[in-house]
Formats: C-alpha cells, sequence, structure tokens
C-alpha cells in the first residue's frame, strides 16, 4: 500500500509532462498554420481620374484671370472632340502628351490606364509636322507679337509689331505651352483659339490649337516639362516614323520674357 501514493505521484507527474508537450506541439502547429493561411497584404487601387463633367458646364462662359470666355456652342460640337477620359491608347507614362494627327486628337496621359483626350486643330497643308519635344515654358493669357515675317506678308498686321494685348479675340488664346526641342524654342505652341469651329481641321502655322477652355484645362495640368510626341497616327508604324522636317511658320515673335520656364 505504501508504494501506491508514489505510483500516483509519478503518473501524475507524466500526465502534466505529456499535456504540457501536447500543448506545445499544438501552438507550433497553431503558428504555423496562422503564417501559412495570413492573408496577402491589400494593394491599393489604381487612382482613379475624376470626373470632368458635362459638356455645357466645361465649355460654359467664364471669366478666367479678368477676361470673359464666351460659351462654346456645344450643340454645334462634334461630339468626338468633347473633351473626355478615355482609356490610353498611346502605352506612354502618365505626364507625357501625345497628339494624333491622324485624328486631330491630343492625349494627355494620366495613371490608371487612362487619358484625358482633348480635340485640337493642327497645320494646314505644307505645315504639317511630326516628332518630339518638350513643353519648356507657358504663359496664361499671352501678349501675342506677330513676327517680322508674318507682317510682310500682311501689312495689316504692323499695328500689333509691339504686340496685340491679350484677350479672347488674341490669336494665342487664354494659355500657350512652348515647345522646346534640345534645348531651344521650335516656334511650336499649344495654344488657345477663339475659333471654336477650327477644331478638327488643318486650320494653324503648325501649332496645335484648342478652344480655349481645353487649353485652360491643360495648362492646369502641365506643372513641369512635358514629353510632347506628334505622331501622324498612333499605329506602331506611327510611332517610329521619322521625324518631319518641316518648320513652323512662326505664329509669333518668340517666348515672352515674363514667360514661366518649367523645371
Amino acid at each position: 500500500m505504501s508504494d501506491i501514493p508514489l505510483f500516483s505521484e509519478r503518473l501524475n507527474r507524466r500526465s502534466f509532462l505529456g499535456a504540457s508537450a501536447l500543448s506545445a506541439a499544438s501552438v507550433v502547429v497553431s503558428a504555423c498554420t496562422t503564417t501559412d493561411m495570413a492573408p496577402p497584404p491589400p494593394v491599393a487601387p489604381a487612382p482613379s481620374e475624376p470626373a470632368l463633367g458635362d459638356a455645357a458646364t466645361m465649355y460654359a462662359a467664364r471669366t478666367d484671370e479678368g477676361y470673359q470666355l464666351p460659351a462654346i456652342p456645344v450643340a454645334k460640337l462634334d461630339p468626338k472632340f468633347v473633351r473626355q477620359i478615355v482609356a490610353d491608347p498611346t502605352g506612354e507614362k502618365p505626364g507625357t502628351i501625345v497628339v494624333d494627327v491622324a485624328e486631330h486628337f491630343l492625349y494627355l496621359v494620366r495613371d490608371g490606364g487612362k487619358a484625358i483626350r482633348y480635340g485640337v486643330s493642327l497645320g494646314k497643308a505644307g505645315f504639317g509636322w511630326t516628332g518630339s519635344a518638350v513643353v519648356q515654358a507657358r504663359k496664361k493669357w499671352p501678349v501675342w507679337t506677330p513676327p517680322p515675317e508674318m507682317i510682310q506678308r500682311r501689312p495689316e498686321l504692323a499695328k500689333f509689331k509691339d504686340g496685340m494685348p491679350p484677350g479672347p479675340q488674341s490669336p494665342l488664346g487664354a494659355r500657350a505651352l512652348y515647345l522646346f526641342r534640345d534645348g531651344k524654342d521650335t516656334m511650336y505652341r499649344l495654344h488657345g483659339t477663339p475659333e471654336w469651329d477650327s477644331i478638327g481641321k488643318n486650320a494653324s502655322s503648325g501649332c496645335v490649337r484648342f478652344m480655349n477652355q481645353d487649353i485652360i484645362d491643360l495648362y492646369s495640368r502641365v506643372n513641369g516639362p512635358a514629353q510632347v510626341f506628334v505622331r501622324p497616327n498612333l499605329s506602331a508604324a506611327g510611332k517610329i516614323m521619322a521625324v518631319s522636317s518641316r518648320t513652323a511658320e512662326p505664329i509669333d515673335a518668340g517666348v515672352p520674357k515674363d514667360a514661366e520656364f518649367l523645371k
């Protein structure tokens, strides 16, 4: 009888150690299971482009920098030339500007595989071009100064030899973005025009014209040097086509001294 308590004590100790080992093994298995089954970290959704609003609102009359811009008669616009967000067809990185000469569209590439598309007017016969440049400077409501070559050809413009005051009727419109190549002014501009009905046509001197409301929108989104590609079309062949040797007919006398140079 005296051995029974000792046996019980040994049995209780063995049971405790066994239970402890089993508990520890359970913790290890549990830990491994938890690690293996942990959900992947959440993936941040691609940023979405804010809606632009309806056409009547985008092209309504407005006061800008003290100047009165008239409304664009949207009922007379081809809907495809209305500013809109589209799937990016260019394959370029966000912030790049691509002009599709064939379709008279300009794309500003955005995040999330999107682009803002604007309808534009391009160079008339003899002044079309393709190639690349960089937006290096910009100006709100620039003074328009016709170059000497233009005054010689059109003497009635001599009255503006010292500059035409800015305003809704200025040939440069509400904004101008100045294109450079290799640090030199190409004399090509992205600019506004009061001739909204020229959009979708070849009517400029080689520059890219916008409705004033559209160039104001683009200007607000280009805050640093931006790569610009002007392509005959957006096909693979169009992307690798050689740079045109044509040059612009100067639309102005050069970048104004008070323009903002982008860095």
